[in-house]
């Protein structure tokens, strides 16, 4: 079987990590892994790749399995109660398929093994059916690879009961002997044999799966730390030289206090003239309110993509207007340090008009979006400049657009 939105760095994010889908380190939540007795995997996220592999492996076997059970009851059974207990046995097979898909075992794996095998000794030594080994064949094959450990000697085991089952009816039937070996033991034995050995590399794909989830998961991480890096360069810039020169013009106005007041008067206006413009750099950088440049952006927001393992298209169908291009550099700064924190985007479209910008990612939770403080700050200029910012999650998707239907842009200059 076959294998968002954006906040400013350091602001609406209160942990260090992005959030993934449920596979963390430090202990936490794992969703990728084999099934352990007494404990409860957690399914996969609608968003993630293995999600979608077990959803599609749902969709298109669960209906064939339904289907070959239904036959071979109708075949099989002679009468009302072998009907009814062949059908337990696909019944509990079907419901353990289900679990697997939904990565939930734990709690059914030994109700429908048991089940399933107490069919294959009553379809085997009283009601004369060879296939009645269909539930455990499945049970077994799905349930064995996933086992934490002793795998090897499961699938011994599980393969010497079938043989065994099937031998047992040579005790209580006169049929010839090489018959009965093959429909009661070398065919059942056999294709649950090899169907176990088919399902060890379908749960290693799984595994590959999942590490490259992982690998993708760290990649985001990074980008959006390399992210803070730059935030934390620029806050550098703003303030370690002001700091610098504030010092040395302080210890020249104590040097001159008693022998220039004059001098120190000026050195500390331009000590207090320094000081609060730091302090609006400081602010203008806090809130994502400084000039950025629209194209360095664009290219900064497909790197740190591409980084993650996430598709960019970028259509530009026409030339920004300058007067608008700043507050636009801003929307998709945020927007893309969200998509990297929070989102499971797969692909990302961004697209640039004379007066607008839209990006639409496919990672969009089933859950309400968290609270968009960055984008809410951001949406408030945006509208104090004649402009309007859109932000829409619909069929897996999210949507953060801003327009400036007339060109303008005159507060954030």
């Amino acid at each position: 079987m076959a294998g968002a939105d954006g906040r400013g760095p350091g602001r609406d994010e209160r942990s260090g990590r992005g959030r993934r889908p449920a596979r963390r380190l430090g202990g936490r939540v794992r969703a990728a892994g084999p099934d352990r007795p007494g404990t409860r995997t957690v399914p996969e996220p609608a968003g993630t790749t293995r999600g979608r592999l077990r959803r599609l492996n749902l969709v298109m076997f669960l209906p064939l399995l339904t289907v070959v059970g239904l036959l071979l009851v109708a075949m099989d059974a002679r009468t009302w109660w072998q009907a009814l207990v062949l059908g337990l046995g696909v019944a509990a097979a079907l419901v353990f398929f289900v679990r697997w898909a939904a990565r939930d075992t734990s709690r059914v794996a030994i109700p429908c093994l048991a089940v399933t095998a107490a069919v294959w000794a009553l379809g085997a030594l009283v009601m004369g059916t060879g296939t009645a080994f269909y539930g455990i064949l499945i049970v077994g094959s799905l349930a064995v690879p996933r086992l934490p450990r002793h795998r090897g000697l499961a699938v011994i085991g599980l393969v010497f009961y079938v043989a065994a089952v099937g031998a047992a009816r040579l005790l209580v039937t006169r049929e010839d002997v090489p018959g009965v070996l093959i429909a009661y033991v070398i065919l059942p034995a056999g294709v649950t044999a090899v169907v176990i050995g088919l399902m060890f590399p379908n749960q290693r794909f799984y595994g590959l799966v999942a590490e490259l989830e992982e690998a993708r998961e760290r990649e985001a991480e990074l980008a959006v730390v390399r992210e803070r890096m730059r935030f934390a360069s620029d806050l550098h810039d703003i303030q370690g030289h002001t700091l610098h020169v504030v010092k040395l013009k302080i210890a020249l106005a104590r040097k001159l206090v008693h022998s220039d007041a004059e001098r120190v008067e000026q050195e500390l206006r331009e000590v207090h003239a320094l000081v609060g413009d730091t302090i609006a750099r400081t602010k203008e950088l806090a809130y994502a309110q400084r000039r950025l440049n629209l194209s360095a952006e664009l290219e900064n927001a497909k790197n740190l993509f591409e980084a993650a393992g996430i598709r960019v298209r970028v259509d530009r169908e026409a030339e920004v207007d300058p007067h608008v291009g700043e507050l636009l550099g801003q929307v998709l700064r945020e927007t893309t340090t969200n998509i990297l924190r929070h989102a499971q985007a797969g692909q990302v479209r961004i697209t640039l008009t004379g007066t607008g910008i839209t990006i639409v990612n496919d990672g969009a939770r089933e859950a309400p979006p968290p609270e968009l403080r960055g984008l809410a700050t951001l949406g408030e200029r945006v509208a104090g400049n004649g402009g309007e910012l859109t932000v829409e999650q619909k069929d897996g998707r999210f949507l953060t657009a801003a327009a400036f239907p007339h060109g303008r842009s005159g507060a954030a200059l």
